[in-house]
């Protein structure tokens, strides 16, 4: 069984509580309700003011509760500031005995309407279960297929011309053009041949001639040529 802690909070709600009760009575008893019926008005406005505070906490669409809860805190606070002082309970008027009169038919309304107003159950999540993945199908074997290609055509050569035909179409040589020789190259070379000659009694060759000169082959050869 769950143990009531007392502390500080709960103390204060019951002495304030006790002390709401005692000046609703005592303004029920003034407004002229005797006996257990100047007690059952504490219970009926602090009773529905709490029933309308719940509802407001459990219902989503709360409109009706708050509406209810104003009229109740709004009876509860009259009744504990008419007790203090600002009126005479020895001669309460007319319209405060009509209020205290009509306010247990109000309060069984309010009450009623609290009780019978539904209220926003919690819908729990649905856990969502993933839909179980397609199992893989086997793969069907696939036949052997064998692809056999044709064979290409050998491509036709050109029949080969005839030896006559191809002596006449086969271009002639073409003879390189012989190195000009400048006359003072050429009287110099002479007198080294001359002088080779005189030397060694032969005849200068175009090798030596080359390198006696310093000149490209080609050029020796034209010059050869030329002494001889």
């Amino acid at each position: 069984m769950p143990r009531i802690r007392i502390d500080a909070v709960l103390i204060q709600a019951v002495i304030a509580g006790a002390l709401s009760f005692a000046h609703l009575h005592d303004l029920a008893a003034a407004a002229g309700q005797d006996g257990w019926k100047a007690w059952a008005y504490p219970v009926s406005v602090d009773l529905l003011l709490v029933a309308a505070w719940r509802r407001m906490r459990t219902t989503a669409d709360n409109r009706a509760a708050w509406a209810w809860f104003v009229i109740a805190l709004a009876a509860s606070l009259g009744a504990n500031v008419a007790t203090a002082g600002l009126l005479d309970l020895g001669d309460v008027p007319a319209w405060l005995r009509i209020l205290v009169a009509g306010w247990p038919a109000l309060a069984f309304l309010g009450g009623t309407l609290l009780v019978h107003s539904p209220a926003a159950v919690p819908t729990e999540s649905q856990p969502v279960t993933a839909a179980p993945l397609p199992t893989p199908s086997e793969p069907e074997p696939v036949p052997d297929v064998t692809v056999e290609r044709a064979p290409e055509p050998a491509p036709e050569l050109p029949p080969a011309p005839a030896p006559e035909e191809a002596a006449a179409s086969a271009p002639a040589p073409v003879s390189a053009p012989a190195a000009a020789v400048p006359p003072a190259l050429l009287d110099h070379a002479r007198k080294l041949a001359d002088s080779h000659q005189a030397t060694t009694g032969s005849r200068i060759d175009s090798a030596t001639l080359r390198a006696r000169l310093g000149v490209p082959a080609s050029l020796a050869d034209a010059i050869t040529a030329q002494l001889a």
